[in-house]
């Protein structure tokens, strides 16, 4: 087994990554890139100091804040795009774009100094703004696919060429989706999602699609259909994009993709490319930026298939020191002429993903490797050079930007378990926006294809999502009933008086059936044979006590997992609190004061009764029962000077409502239903109140039944208020609400964990899509994985 300094290991990575960067600051800023053998800068992809904004993160993943701070204000006020020079409309997006969008959303974290309207607002997000807004015309064609290149100043180039590759068609929903939250202007998702479909609708009948399109007609002009360079950003982003903002129909077609590639691509573990309308190997190659597909096989549950795949791709490591370019399979050989190393990471990329899931070893031994060997080929005086050929380790003369930006950290975050990237959702900040308040820091983060992090947490603190989700996660924390959880239906018996200063008042009737509850109980061995004699007085009192003991287990639970410094869970040690009270209440401990349109809890005394006016003493009803000190809170409305009410003398039947937790998070096509009451306007009476001291009283209102009649109510409702749809084992919800495991064979196995449901939701706009089956946060964590039937885990 491996033995390893992560600490040590880390120094090696953060002295490789300061070696290149300061080899960049003195020979080459403000170049895009170094020339590591001659010491010197170039311009790549465009005229801006593309190494200097790709490497910014870096320095917040690698907590080195002081130097974050000083390169993003020298950024803010050097970096100007309104400049007349030719930029890849790709490379601009994952590198630039994706770079300013990071930093801005780390900026609080490296302690910068902060606009009032963070983070929707900030000088590195309207430069992000800037940059976006000047490649946008390069979506402007027929088919809304964009151009492979634009001018910053004026738009598309004359004659430009409308060939462009599919990745450099379908690679920003990520920067485009984050932006459009960010700033509220939804102009960048939409043009991203149209060129999306657009390529979803030029695939091939086999269901493939090529390496080359032109943007004009949608006609493909390259027929080779991979994995690999050309294409594979795209199927990154239908992945990330999809679990990022929800889009189901881009985790579809990916699905779809899936099952075409395996079957037309895929030989033993490795994977080639085909011809994309007659399915059959045109290259049987292996090229190195295939190395990215084991991490998306790791998001999606995939575990196997990627660590098989990723052990071909180290092979191929061991045989050479590096990957080279293009490696001849059946040859087992790098392709004459694409036989460099330009110091990718998408290995290391793999690497991380996986290891994060499984803590494989092996994948230590991947990054171990890469460190002894670009340490020992490929550092320079100033740097470290490109890789020209794999066989001799020779070396050329440039230093991409993605050496900084991705490499160098993924290695770093591959031997840094702890790193905050690395958050599992135990940690958070709550801070106060113009929004509302937010939860960020909590994990979540999605890298886009350049590595750049994104804390989706805060995207969507600024997004219009976020009041819709307010008021569906505050209305199901209102009317949350612990009682529905047990199988138990509200009672009959309740009225409807008329309204009182604007709120329309429910009163429920004193008389409570209990007996359903108690058969629930007995019909479990929650109580034990001896107790099957059970009172309704001492089962309610175990009823309240069985919540206790959850609250005690939750707060156990907290501890163990340390997760007391959260200020989520006070939230839900209150929320639980309040159930208690709204849930299991002692009749004579509750009224309500009527004030302003709301409705406040007092002490009733008593006596209270004694002083209610002389047409309600005489009227006919029963006494309110003995119910211990667990009765649910009865509905009180208060009686005042002139005021009249009209009450029912039968019993209404209250309709049945069924509390879906689906329903508060968004499911589509479901509504809540609202309780109806069927009123009787007949046999009424009206009953007006004298002046009284206390001016305000506390009334419990009955429909009025003979003693005979009311014990045959309550009797002959044991059998109506039983829902045998529900839980009938009082146990197994509190293992629901707990998060305990079920056996697998037990119908409950498949239900939410409602614990777990309500702290997801507290830390993550939470939404259940209903095409793919699988239920997202927007705010993934990144220690968690989908599969693609659907399953939700964790590295646990």
């Amino acid at each position: 087994m491996l033995e390893l300094n992560f600490a040590a290991t880390r120094q090696r990575v953060v002295a490789m990554f300061h070696h290149a960067y300061d080899g960049y600051m003195q020979h080459a800023y403000p170049y895009d890139e170094l020339r590591p053998l001659t010491c010197d800068g170039h311009d790549t992809w465009g005229s801006f100091s593309l190494t200097l904004i790709d490497a910014l993160d870096t320095f917040a993943v690698m907590g080195n804040f002081s130097e974050f701070r000083r390169v993003a204000d020298l950024v803010i006020e050097k970096m100007d795009f309104d400049i007349d020079i030719n930029a890849s409309v790709f490379e601009t997006n994952i590198r630039i774009l994706g770079g300013l969008l990071s930093a801005h959303l780390l900026s609080k974290r490296a302690e910068m100094e902060l606009e009032p309207g963070w983070p929707c607002e900030g000088p590195l997000l309207r430069m992000a703004d800037d940059v976006a807004r000047r490649i946008l015309p390069a979506f402007d064609t027929p088919t809304g696919m964009p151009y492979g290149t634009i001018n910053l100043r004026h738009g598309v180039p004359k004659g430009e060429t409308t060939v462009t590759c599919t990745a450099g068609v379908g690679t920003f929903i990520v920067e485009f989706g984050t932006l459009s939250r960010l700033t509220g202007d939804p102009v960048f998702e939409k043009v991203a999602m149209r060129a999306l479909r657009a390529l979803w609708d030029s695939k091939s009948e086999l269901g493939l699609v090529g390496n080359h399109i032109d943007v004009s007609s949608g006609k493909w002009t390259a027929l080779d259909s991979g994995i690999g360079g050309g294409i594979d950003s795209y199927f990154e982003y239908l992945v990330k994009g999809a679990i990022m903002f929800d889009i189901p129909e881009m985790l579809e077609h990916f699905k779809e993709y899936v099952v075409t590639i395996e079957k037309h691509t895929k030989r033993d573990d490795w994977y080639m490319w085909a011809h994309m309308t007659k399915g059959g190997i045109t290259l049987p190659m292996f090229t190195s930026l295939d190395a990215y597909w084991p991490g998306i096989q790791s998001l999606l549950g995939d575990l196997d298939k990627g660590m098989k795949t990723m052990h071909n791709f180290h092979q191929v490591w061991k045989q050479f020191g590096f990957l080279p370019e293009y490696y001849n399979i059946p040859k087992n050989e790098a392709h004459s002429g694409r036989e460099g190393y330009p110091l990718r990471p998408e290995l290391l990329e793999s690497a991380v993903y996986l290891y994060k899931a499984t803590k494989d070893p092996f994948l230590l031994e991947v990054g171990i490797d890469a460190i002894e060997a670009i340490e020992h080929s490929a550092k320079t005086e100033c740097g470290y050079a490109t890789i020209k050929d794999v066989n001799t380790h020779r070396l050329d003369n440039r230093m991409e930007s993605f050496f900084l930006a991705e490499t160098t950290k993924y290695l770093y975050l591959l031997f840094d378990p702890d790193n905050f990237i690395h958050n599992n959702g135990s940690r958070a900040t709550v801070i106060d926006t113009p929004n509302g308040e937010c939860v960020i820091d909590a994990g979540g983060y999605f890298f886009n294809t350049e590595a750049h992090p994104i804390d989706m947490a805060s995207v969507y603190c600024c997004s219009s999502h976020k009041k819709d989700d307010d008021r569906a996660i505050q209305n199901m924390h209102d009317n949350l009933d612990l009682l529905s959880l047990f199988g138990i239906s509200e009672p009959e018996g309740w009225i409807k008086g008329k309204k009182l200063r604007k709120t329309a008042k429910m009163v429920e009737s004193g008389t409570r059936v209990q007996s359903h509850v108690l058969q629930k109980i007995q019909q479990s061995d929650l109580l034990g044979k001896e107790q099957k004699d059970i009172t309704s007085d001492i089962m309610f009192d175990v009823l309240k006590d069985r919540i206790l003991e959850l609250k005690a287990a939750l707060e156990d639970k907290i501890q163990e997992s340390n997760m007391s410094s959260n200020p989520l869970i006070g939230n839900i040690s209150k929320n639980l609190d309040r159930l208690i009270r709204e849930n299991v209440k002692d009749v004579k401990n509750t009224t309500t004061e009527d004030t302003e349109g709301s409705e406040k809890e007092t002490i009733a005394k008593p006596n209270d009764q004694e002083e209610v006016s002389e047409n309600i003493q005489k009227q006919s009803k029963p006494d309110l029962p003995e119910i211990g000190n667990s009765y649910k809170n009865v509905n009180k409305r208060e009686i005042s000077e002139s005021e009249e009410v009209s009450i029912s003398n039968q019993n209404t039947e209250e309709g049945h409502t069924k509390n879906n937790l689906e329903d508060e998070v968004g499911k589509d096509d479901k509504h809540d239903k609202e309780k109806t009451l069927d009123e009787s306007n007949s046999n009424t009476e009206t009953i007006k109140e004298r002046k009284m001291e206390p001016s305000v009283q506390t009334v419990y209102i009955q429909p009025q039944t003979s003693e005979k009649e009311g014990k045959s109510q309550q009797k002959s409702s044991t059998d109506k208020n039983i829902n045998q749809q529900t839980v009938s084992n009082i146990e197994k919800v509190f293992n629901l609400l707990l998060g305990n495991p079920e056996p697998k064979n037990d119908p409950l196995s498949s239900s939410p964990n409602i614990l777990h449901l309500y702290r997801t939701m507290q830390l993550y706009p939470l939404s259940y899509i209903p095409r793919p089956e699988i239920m997202v946060c927007k705010a993934q964590p990144f220690h968690m994985r989908f599969s693609l039937g659907g399953e939700l885990f964790d590295e646990e």
